[in-house]
């Protein structure tokens, strides 16, 4: 085991694949372990560097194995991939793994702390909170329209589907209004709590000396403020800007060949949260342009005159990721460009 300079752990529920590599590559070790073997394991293997996937539960075992003395490295699945030869199992993912973690170029997940995930928590479950409140939404809609009662979608039409509900006049059959109001009660259920949780992102970010300067920045409030603090990565991890943008899926597939530029779609690579909360920050940024005049000059009123307004939201987006990225490198608070004479 001394000749061990790299292992690829293939994570798993309860039996994991383990692939140990000596300095020129070859394999020197291949094992199955049990869950409560693991720790055991490397606690008597030499100190070497220990590469994963970055999935569920990898933080956890890279914080445990890290307290053993060994370097840990995550690497996304989509850089593995190429790795893996023919057939896919247990014993090729580590072996892949173990590959990609010795290339000199790979790109690697930083660990993150149970402080750090802690944090993100509230985002998550957030999420499925108002994906589950949307869906009841959708519900209720759904079965109202076959009693021929249609209102406009949106959550702020739902309040008339309740008001006919509640109105015996109505002409709904009583089964019905039995069923729907169970709907309705879980509907306000979720409400309450999707509310204490936004007040609980509020008083975060209150708290937050880095969110306050974020908040700076236009069409970033409390939580998109909060969500960059616990959910990015530190700003040393990137070099520029355009790269945490990239991070985050708000830059184009390139698909350039032969000296030829070939932009695609938005990549949409990333975290998502993130990338959703800063489109829809620009997107409030862009209707309060359009609606009351973006100050002549700007790029914003440039990009306006020019382009779809998809388009422009999703490059202010970009635009907004860059200067997050600014702020959290260089320190300061968001100032806003001189307008061109």
């Amino acid at each position: 085991m001394e000749q061990i300079i790299t292992v690829g752990l293939d994570l798993a529920k309860h039996v994991f694949q383990v692939h140990g590599a000596d300095g020129s590559g070859a394999a020197v070790l291949r094992k199955k372990v049990r869950r409560e073997q693991l720790i055991g394991f490397f606690a008597e293997l030499p100190r070497c560097t220990v590469a994963m996937e970055a999935c569920g539960g990898a933080h956890y075992w890279a914080r445990e194995i890290g307290r053993l003395g060994h370097e840990v490295k995550l690497i996304a699945p989509a850089y593995v991939k190429p790795f893996v030869k023919r057939q896919k199992n247990d014993m090729a993912d580590a072996e892949a793994i173990c590959e990609a973690a010795q290339r000199p170029t790979m790109r690697f997940v930083a660990v993150k702390s149970e402080a750090a995930q802690a944090s993100a928590l509230v985002f998550r479950t957030r999420d499925l909170l108002v994906r589950q409140r949307t869906q009841l939404i959708n519900a209720l809609r759904g079965h109202m329209t076959e009693f021929g009662i249609v209102v406009a979608q949106g959550p702020m039409h739902v309040s008339k589907l309740i008001a006919v509900v509640d109105d015996p006049a109505s002409g709904l059959p009583e089964p019905a209004r039995v069923v729907l109001d169970v709907l309705i009660a879980e509907l306000h259920a979720l409400d309450e709590r999707v509310l204490k949780l936004d007040a609980e992102i509020v008083r975060r970010a209150k708290e937050d000396a880095v969110a306050r300067r974020l908040m700076t920045i236009p069409g970033i409030g409390a939580i998109t403020a909060t969500a960059l603090v616990a959910l990015a990565p530190s700003a040393t991890t990137f070099r520029r800007g355009r790269d945490f943008a990239a991070w985050l899926g708000l830059t184009p597939v390139q698909r350039s060949s032969g000296g030829k530029e070939r932009l695609g779609r938005t990549s949409r690579m990333g975290e998502r949260t993130l990338r959703r909360l800063l489109i829809i920050g620009a997107s409030a940024v862009a209707g309060w342009a359009s609606r009351k005049g973006a100050a002549p000059g700007t790029w914003l009123a440039s990009m306006m005159e020019r382009k779809p307004p998809m388009l422009v939201r999703v490059a202010l987006a970009n635009k907004m990721a860059r200067t997050v990225w600014a702020l959290l490198a260089h320190g300061g608070v968001y100032r806003a460009p001189a307008v061109a004479g």
